[in-house]
């Protein structure tokens, strides 16, 4: 089972239509996908046609319920929304951290450390899912370091404007962190997102992000991918001369995925 986290800790760079293309492209190869939403606006989980007044989750990840208790079918009009399992969120999440000191002692029993809670349960279904995409708030909070603890790959949807890229700083800083101290096997990607390539500007940051970190090809800001998202239908289903389906293919080729 391989576990991608979609990250950055800057709002507004297209994390959850890269969580969205991904696991839709994922299942449509035929692979198990669990997607874990933990960025309490919950807007993965309404893409993927699951909503909840209350979310599980903190109770899920301190062991006071089990994985049953918290997963749900996607549902879409699709096949491929078949091998889709989603762990929801809502707003009750941004509680997460003021239950995890409440039950301080709890988390010390069961695993040491409350950064390792995620990685402790989905490595109980490691059998029933290939794949797990992991949607993470806009914040350096105790959702994102969970998941770099439980994660195998990063990848970084990031726009090619100076003030997004300044924001990586923080955020690479936290990954060198936790792959010296939690996770030594720890990859990362950088997806340039939303770019215009009409742009001189842009063109010039990629060219200095490609120097210094690992960059796939870029995503640009095409209406496909609004209306992917409106419509829940992933760019892989669109026409031929869709652009958004020949750049999310390179990327995917570039992943390996």
């Amino acid at each position: 089972m391989k576990i991608i986290t979609v990250a950055n800790n800057k709002g507004g760079v297209g994390k959850t239509m890269q969580c969205y293309q991904l696991a839709s492209h994922l299942a449509n190869k035929g692979n198990k996908v669990l997607v874990v939403d933990l960025d309490s606006q919950g807007n993965l989980s309404d893409t993927l046609g699951v909503s909840v007044q209350r979310t599980l989750i903190p109770e899920w990840l301190i062991g006071d319920i089990s994985f049953k208790d918290v997963v749900v079918p996607a549902e879409g009009s699709y096949d491929f929304y078949e091998n889709i399992s989603v762990v929801p969120a809502s707003r009750h999440l941004a509680n997460l951290s003021k239950l995890l000191i409440l039950s301080e002692a709890e988390v010390r029993k069961n695993a040491g450390r409350k950064e390792r809670l995620l990685k402790l349960r989905l490595a109980e279904m490691e059998s029933d899912f290939d794949y797990v995409v992991i949607d993470t708030p806009p914040m350096l909070g105790d959702e994102l370091i969970m998941a770099l603890v439980a994660s195998n790959l990063i990848l970084i949807p990031t726009q090619a404007q100076d003030y997004s890229i300044d924001g990586l700083e923080e955020l690479m800083d936290t990954f060198e962190i936790i792959k010296d101290s939690e996770n030594p096997g720890l990859k990362f990607n950088i997806i340039p997102s939303m770019v215009n390539q009409r742009r001189k500007i842009e063109k010039v940051r990629l060219e200095e992000l490609a120097q210094s970190f690992n960059v796939t090809p870029p995503i640009r800001n095409l209406v496909d991918m609004q209306e992917s998202i409106a419509l829940r239908k992933p760019v892989f289903m669109m026409g031929k001369r869709s652009k958004g389906k020949a750049d999310y293919q390179l990327l995917w080729d570039s992943l390996g995925l």
